[in-house]
């Protein structure tokens, strides 16, 4: 007997081996991996340590006694990524399709344990087909274990999922509770219920995919932050989004070796139009002002109004907020709100210190928004980063108006540095709406009103349109050229980088949900 299990053993290290990462990605670059492959190639070479490989379901019903598998549907252990401590554990969708039992969960739930007490990420490979009919409530509330796992975790250690094939039913909230979610497109789905139930209930006619594919989610519900082609592809996203990110809320991201020069950057001066109503992208300003193809953008499709990410500046890890005037002219609607929100939050639990670039001409109007709750959802925006105790940096670049002024990383709310361009406008609203509104009598009893119009629109901009009247005030530290700016930042977070912040004693507050 100890024979049978000493070859046992023997050939499951064996298939953990899986035969070397090169191997692998010439016979599967555009395939679904194995679990163990997936392992394999996300970890460290030789690094990734097994728990729990001989486990079994304890279940009798249905015959399943008599189906015993090794693992039981799950791969779980620990090891490193490059040269960093994280957990992981990887559905096994040709054990049972990866269908989670009572002590499928179990694995589950140790591994995350281990990694809040280690205090290192926690990274979840999805490839199931929900809870195990044949268990009942056992699988059920297996999953309401790993769901509360998630939320005492949530904070602590950073958290990944990525969606490498189905994902249906109760499986899906645990993903929506981590910190993000990678979907790989064609080949995984997100859905609380199915196409097949989606047509008896409503009548409607959708496949797997357009109800929760990749493509979905990444544009339309915003459920995932990023899709990836195939599984290497994901596996090497993981990667680079932990290269971003601390171990845990302890700790800082490490520090990337980097030589200060000048640091002046001359193509940022060129990238405002003169005329205030043409758009730009503010991601070139984002590439002028970083470390040279660092910019890792997090919900690239969704709610393109803002554009948020990871980016290094001089070596340290930045979370940036941005205004996007070449989609929608930069309005904060729902989606944005929400979407730069959570960006925030996340930012804010683990140390990542934030620049918030401002090109803000207000909130949507219109009864769509009113009706989505737009209040609700602009102050989710305005909470997180008034709650947040990271050092906080802003620039205006031009326009920042009405109660978008506040709610984008205002000096008001707490934010450390604002700095803004000679280019900025600082006003209640556009001088043109202003100029309407305060001189609507002048403008009606003249012998020109247009020619009035555009006389009080070019006086009310000559009080208001600039940043001086705010820095006059202190709530912009200093205007800028833009050349400078990328110094300017590197100085203003190096001097926070010791900031120390402590709120009032609470047990939490209530965010506008």
């Amino acid at each position: 007997m100890k024979e049978i299990q000493k070859n046992l053993l023997q050939k499951m290290a064996e298939a953990r081996l899986g035969g070397g990462k090169e191997r692998i990605k010439k016979q599967h670059l555009k395939k679904k991996l194995t679990a163990r492959e997936r392992i394999e190639l996300l970890m460290d070479e030789g690094s990734f340590e097994e728990v729990g490989m001989l486990v079994t379901h304890r279940s009798t019903d249905f015959g399943m006694e008599k189906q015993l598998f090794y693992g039981d549907g799950v791969v779980t252990g620990y090891g490193t990524i490059n040269g960093r401590m994280v957990y992981i554990f990887a559905q096994d969708f040709t054990v049972f399709g990866g269908a989670l039992s009572e002590t499928h969960a179990e694995k589950i739930c140790k591994i995350m344990d281990l990694a809040v007490k280690v205090g290192a990420p926690m990274i979840g490979l999805n490839d199931s087909g929900g809870a195990r009919i044949q268990e009942g409530v056992r699988s059920l509330g297996g999953y309401a274990d790993i769901f509360y796992r998630n939320v005492q975790s949530s904070g602590v250690v950073p958290q990944i999922s990525a969606i490498m094939g189905p994902c249906a039913g109760g499986a899906v909230y645990s993903p929506a509770m981590t910190d993000f979610t990678i979907m790989v497109e064609g080949t995984s789905y997100m859905f609380v219920t199915g196409p097949n139930v989606v047509k008896t209930v409503t009548n409607e006619e959708v496949s797997s995919e357009d109800l929760g594919g990749a493509s979905a989610h990444s544009t339309k519900s915003g459920v995932t932050h990023l899709t990836s082609s195939n599984d290497l592809a994901c596996l090497e996203d993981i990667k680079t989004l932990l290269s971003y990110i601390p171990q845990n809320n302890q700790s800082t991201t490490p520090k990337l070796s980097y030589e200060l020069g000048d640091e002046i950057r001359e193509e940022l001066e060129h990238i405002i139009p003169e005329d205030t109503h043409k758009p730009y992208d503010i991601k070139k300003v984002i590439h002028g002002i970083c470390d040279q193809d660092s910019f890792y953008e997090i919900h690239k499709d969704y709610a393109e109004n803002i554009v948020v990410g990871f980016s290094r500046l001089a070596g340290r890890s930045i979370g940036i907020i941005a205004n996007q005037p070449m989609s929608l002219a930069g309005v904060l609607d729902v989606n944005s709100s929400k979407k730069a929100a959570r960006f925030t939050r996340f930012c804010d639990s683990f140390n990542i210190p934030l620049l918030v670039l401002v090109d803000v001409p207000g909130f949507l109007p219109g009864t769509d928004q009113e009706w989505r709750g737009i209040i609700v959802h602009g102050a989710k925006l305005l909470y997180a980063l008034s709650e947040a105790t990271v050092p906080r940096v802003t620039v205006i670049t031009r326009k920042a108006y009405g109660g978008a002024y506040d709610v984008m990383n205002s000096k008001h709310i707490g934010a450390d540095m604002n700095f803004a361009w000679p280019t900025a406008e600082i006003a209640v609203m556009g001088a043109k709406g202003a100029s309407e509104i305060i001189f609507k009598k002048e403008i009606a009893e003249s012998d020109d009103p247009e020619a009035k119009w555009k006389e009080k629109e070019a006086e009310y901009a000559s009080k208001f349109a600039d940043p001086y009247r705010a820095a006059r005030r202190g709530f912009i530290d200093e205007v800028i050229l833009p050349k400078q700016t990328r110094r300017k930042l590197i100085k203003a977070f190096a001097m926070l980088e010791n900031k120390q912040a402590d709120g009032p004693k609470r047990k939490h507050g209530n965010i506008p949900l």
